[in-house]
């Protein structure tokens, strides 16, 4: 019949839509994708308000099992996928979203609140934003650095560059597999401290190209956004690094250019004694976008 791809918002069990809602509440099967984000609040209590029974969708479900567990019972039955965030914004539910389509079911996309909205509230404009970019964990024998060039195409640009930080949830033992056990590790989701830590070994060890600088580029620490605990603090990366933003989900966002209005925001996260100059050199506002004669409310 129909899959729903229903957009869970970023706080807790209240932020779904009241039209996702009916959604879910109207299925015969409800699964939560729990491995590219997490919400405030557990399963239980996702049940208890949404009145169903969920099952907690891990990657190996979706990307490996989906065919038989999601696919085949949605030919003839509703069936609801739930995403925190909004259902568009990873690439692994696009594939679910094709799959489907490849075996004529019918998809439905019900949009919520995303990070990539909520990073608006640090001040900074959307419009200026370029390329959105993941910053993986480094471990003693990898530390990739792809994001690094986008970084400075964005920089070059005068763009401001959003960075999703990695989370690793059920994440195999393999030290346990070798003794034929199974076993997963404990949950880890990068902080902005570690974050802003990997950024200067990018910049200052790897790549030493200038793109950015750890003592005068501002960036901006997001922690926990659409909760009621919500932190947003403005400094430079060596300044940020000590920063306590409590609980996950932590993003990162590096300034590019920054205007008057942004500048004015951003006073209000900045931290005290930062050696960040507000002063430094200001372009001209941005031009009005949307609301305009013709034009659609983004």
């Amino acid at each position: 019949m129909v899959l729903y791809m229903v957009g869970l918002g970023l706080g807790d069990e209240d932020d779904i839509t009241v039209k996702g809602l009916k959604v879910v509440q109207s299925c015969d099967i409800v699964f939560l994708e729990a491995y590219t984000s997490v919400l405030g609040v557990d399963k239980d209590r996702l049940e208890e308000v949404y009145g169903k029974s969920i099952t907690v969708a891990d990657r190996d479900l979706v990307e490996q099992q989906a065919e038989d567990l999601i696919l085949e019972p949605a030919v003839d039955k509703k069936v609801a996928f739930l995403v925190v965030g909004d259902p568009v914004c990873a690439t692994t539910h696009t594939d679910l979203w094709l799959r489907a389509r490849q075996r004529k079911i019918e998809v439905q996309v019900i949009h919520n609140a995303s990070i990539m909205g909520a990073a608006g509230a640090s001040g900074l404009q959307l419009y200026s934003f370029g390329h959105t970019v993941s910053i993986p964990f480094f471990d003693d024998k990898w530390r990739p650095t792809s994001f690094y060039p986008k970084i400075k195409y964005n920089r070059q640009g005068g763009m401001h560059t959003l960075c999703l930080l990695d989370i690793k949830v059920k994440e195999p033992d393999f030290e346990a597999m070798m003794k034929g056990k199974t076993r997963y590790l404990p949950p880890r989701f990068m902080s902005v401290n570690t974050a802003a830590e990997q950024l200067l070994e990018a910049e200052d060890l790897t790549h030493k190209e200038n793109v950015y600088d750890g003592n005068k580029t501002l960036c901006v620490g997001l922690a926990r956004m659409g909760q009621t605990s919500q932190k947003i603090v403005a400094g430079t990366l060596q300044e940020l690094k000590e920063v306590d933003f409590g609980e996950p989900l932590h993003s990162l966002i590096i300034c590019g250019e920054l205007h008057d209005l942004e500048l004015e925001v951003l006073k209000e996260y900045l931290l005290e004694g930062s050696t960040f100059e507000m002063e430094t050199t200001i372009a001209n506002p941005p031009e009005p976008q949307g609301n305009a004669e013709g034009e659609e409310e983004s």
